[in-house]
């Protein structure tokens, strides 16, 4: 496994080998950053040999009586050399305070530091403050279709397109048959390490009924504009009731936890950005799945899903878009250029075509708009300036 490179993550972590930064690696449970850490310690070893590396896996027992800041920092010194060390730790948040003995490091200057982390809210506040912005962030999602067909060693068809919608993208699937009933039920065991591992004990929650009934709420409801408000009469009507806030709080943990990620609205003529609502996203879709199983009126929610996830894993930031009364499902934008997308199932007849390209048309810029939807050859190759790519197309590229 370790011979595939996640070159994506690997450039952007490259520039920073040896340099004073702290390098946060962060994202859901079993995306694969163990296995990317693995990948920059090896390239360290092999480019810098008189470097010297130290690997701390918070997840094997051997590190177990590393439980807080004085304890990581005197086990470091203590392996350290006098000269440049490269520290690699895994599941850093299972030491408490541990952003102390990472500026300590810091400071003394020979100390080239890795971690990774599974909850997105350690990584900001009182860190960010205590190492002075002398840090930086990458996360990692789970695999892309090019990834997975890399990683499962499939072609690039429309039969690995299916099982990649089907199953997801965690790294782990690689091992494990191709059987509904085997793959679900790993997946399940995430969801559940993720709930209680994550949120209930990080946020010492007792009301596991309430919590696992929102999870799958969203899950019913990817790709659906959603407030709080809407979700506490809905939970109210089935005789749970919560505060707007604390149903808030709840949504916040999910996405600290990276089991969503929260779009927001953006007015395009006003170019505001909502204050409420927005559309939630899992970042496993697989994960998804296996919360409400695969229904027949999905797959529009799960090509959503993926165009957005895509978006994201290619680095830009991602907005719901909203013109008078339409919709316009993603507004993507990275270093001040945006690119317009409408996502749809199928494109069966003209009243489709002219709805999903219509509402692209009526945006008064040159920026790029794309339709993506899942018929397998292009219904055309542009409509007006607008280019339709089939979500496999869609997938496949890097850049737009």
């Amino acid at each position: 496994m370790l011979n595939i490179k996640r070159e994506i993550y690997l450039k952007r972590l490259r520039p920073h080998y040896g340099n004073q930064l702290i390098k946060f690696i962060t994202g859901q449970r079993r995306v694969g950053k163990s296995f990317l850490l693995r990948q920059v310690a090896s390239e360290i070893r092999e480019n810098f040999p008189d470097h010297q590396v130290l690997f701390i896996d918070k997840e094997q027992f051997e590190f177990d009586e590393i439980r807080d800041y004085r304890q990581l920092y005197q086990y470091v010194k203590d392996k350290a050399s006098a000269g440049m060390n490269c520290v690699f730790i895994d599941e850093i948040q299972e030491i408490t305070e541990f952003e102390k003995a990472l500026r300590s490091l810091l400071n003394e200057g020979n100390f080239d530091i890795y971690c990774t982390g599974s909850n997105s809210a350690l990584f900001s506040g009182n860190l960010a403050t205590l190492l002075s912005g002398r840090q930086v962030s990458i996360t990692v999602y789970s695999l892309s279709f090019n990834e997975f067909v890399e990683f499962h060693k499939l072609p690039c068809d429309q039969n690995s397109l299916g099982m990649y919608l089907k199953y997801g993208g965690l790294p782990y699937l690689m091992y494990l048959p191709k059987d509904d009933q085997i793959v679900f039920d790993y997946l399940k065991n995430i969801n559940s390490t993720i709930l209680f591992r994550d949120i209930l004990s990080r946020y010492e929650i007792r009301d596991v009924a309430f919590l696992t009934n929102l999870i799958h709420f969203l899950a019913d409801n990817t790709g659906s504009i959603t407030v709080a408000k809407r979700i506490a009469d809905f939970m109210k009507s089935q005789g749970e009731s919560k505060t707007v806030n604390l149903i808030l709080n709840y949504l916040q943990y999910l996405q600290d936890a990276y089991l969503l990620k929260f779009a927001r609205r953006y007015d395009i003529q006003g170019k505001r950005i909502f204050e409420q609502g927005g559309k939630y996203y899992f970042q496993d879709h697989g994960l998804r799945n296996s919360i409400v199983g695969l229904k027949p009126g999905d797959s529009g929610k799960l090509v959503e899903n993926l165009v957005h996830n895509h978006l994201v894993m290619l680095g830009y930031e991602v907005f719901v878009g909203v013109m008078k009364n339409l919709e316009i499902d993603f507004i993507a934008e990275k270093q001040g250029e945006k690119v317009y997308f409408q996502a749809a199932l199928m494109l069966p007849d003209e009243n489709v075509i002219q709805r999903e390209f219509g509402n692209l048309l009526l945006i008064q810029d040159q920026y790029p708009k794309y339709v993506i939807s899942m018929d397998t050859m292009n219904v055309m190759n542009s409509y007006e300036g607008i280019r339709h790519l089939s979500l496999m197309e869609f997938l496949m590229k890097e850049k737009f």
